[in-house]
């Protein structure tokens, strides 16, 4: 079976689950035809707590669990006035000072006072010392017509990255007609050429075995080949080839090195898969258990949703880490908007239980409404429901209605 990048699985505690759920995790995103510049990943910050707020003035004074509010222990200058006010009454001394003369802060520059400064000179460029590609760098430019002038020959002498680059228009129907076969063709080429990026595609063809023979042997042989290379992508899949071929502790832990090499290459469902092998196999080094959680982290930064979902439930239960329940509200929350429904169902309770966040009826009627309109019960949430009266419910029930809108 052939690993798509959308699917949304969640990992089980049990570790027969884990083993499974790695197994069927999908395909990463492809990469370009030709051999790309190493890409480093951003990392963003953490998602901004957004409390809920009080609906009707129902708990809107509620005090959020766990916060602090940001005067709390806090001293008032000796003086008793607010920082950055200025002392004294009008007329003072104080008031005639001026900005530059060393008695008060400076305002810094104007940017009127900075129209016309000379900018200090740029750094001199580093020359190029290495091959221009022009077909690719038409590519890169949407000239796609044109790149195909370029590599058509380059690939007919045999030419890998120009094969490639040929397999990957032909793909894709870029400025061209469509052709999956003749794709699939010059992907098998380049690949017997050496190019890392057309032997991982064309160990998805042959796995799937539409335009060519079907060669599981094959298939495999060449995405350990691209993952030894250093092809990210190979090096997740051939890793969920080991899985697949053993599942349990003994095929995740073969795995575990490529999915290592393809986590570092920001791969997020490798990133995933990680984090959840060295929370929940057996005989793992102790520095690398301590690790998990932050790989979870840079897959939820990733916008994987199931690692969203997941890096809430970990900061809210204190599991590989401290318990955080505000950051684990927002990702809670971040991963619900995203369309995850049991996010959705989480973020209700979340919401009844004030954990992370205020009280909100309606937030929590609304959330529960879209989990169940999309298919999964809760007779607990149910029950809250039933309970709200008929503004709140009414209140809820367009919320929800806007929410899918958008």
């Amino acid at each position: 079976m052939l690993y798509r990048q959308s699917s949304k699985l969640s990992w089980g505690v049990a570790l027969l689950a884990a083993a499974a759920t790695v197994a069927a995790m999908p395909v990463c995103a492809q990469e370009q035809p030709v051999p790309a510049q190493e890409q480093s990943v951003p990392v963003p910050e953490k998602p901004a707590d957004v409390p809920g707020e009080g609906v009707n003035g129902d708990d809107s004074g509620a005090a959020k669990r766990g916060r602090i509010t940001p005067f709390n222990g806090a001293a008032m200058p000796e003086d008793g006035t607010a920082a950055g006010k200025p002392v004294g009454k009008p007329g003072d001394p104080v008031a005639k000072k001026k900005a530059g003369d060393g008695t008060v802060p400076s305002q810094g520059v104007n940017v009127f006072d900075r129209m016309g400064a000379e900018l200090p000179a740029l750094p001199a460029e580093k020359p190029f010392a290495g091959k221009v590609d022009e077909a690719y760098g038409a590519f890169q430019r949407g000239y796609y017509l044109t790149a195909m002038d370029l590599a058509l020959p380059r690939a007919q002498l045999g030419d890998p990255a120009a094969q490639t680059l040929v397999a990957e228009i032909l793909q894709q129907g870029l400025g061209v007609v469509r052709n999956a076969k003749q794709a699939a063709f010059w992907y098998g080429q380049a690949a017997e050429n050496g190019n890392p990026a057309a032997m991982f595609k064309y160990a998805l063809i042959l796995m799937e075995g539409r335009y060519v023979k079907r060669d599981r042997k094959k298939s495999e042989e060449l995405m350990k080949k691209a993952a030894d290379l250093g092809n990210a992508s190979a090096q997740f899949n051939y890793g969920q080839t080991l899985v697949a071929d053993s599942p349990g502790p003994k095929g995740l832990k073969a795995a575990m090195p490529y999915y290592e090499k393809s986590a570092e290459q920001g791969i997020a469902d490798a990133q995933y898969a990680l984090s959840q092998i060295y929370l929940n196999v057996d005989g793992i080094d102790e520095s690398k258990r301590a690790r998990a959680r932050g790989w979870l982290l840079r897959a939820a930064h990733a916008g994987y949703d199931t690692a969203q979902l997941d890096i809430a439930i970990w900061m809210i239960e204190g599991i590989a880490g401290d318990r955080n329940l505000e950051d684990g509200f927002g990702w809670m929350k971040r991963a619900a908007e995203g369309g995850n429904v049991v996010a959705q169902n989480r973020l209700s309770h979340l919401y009844v239980n004030a954990i992370g966040t205020r009280p909100n009826p309606v937030e929590a009627a609304k959330w529960y409404v879209l989990s169940r309109r999309a298919g999964l019960k809760d007779d607990a949430l149910e029950d809250f429901y039933l309970g709200l009266n008929e503004q709140q419910q009414k209140a809820a029930l367009s919320a929800a209605n806007k929410f899918r809108s958008t």
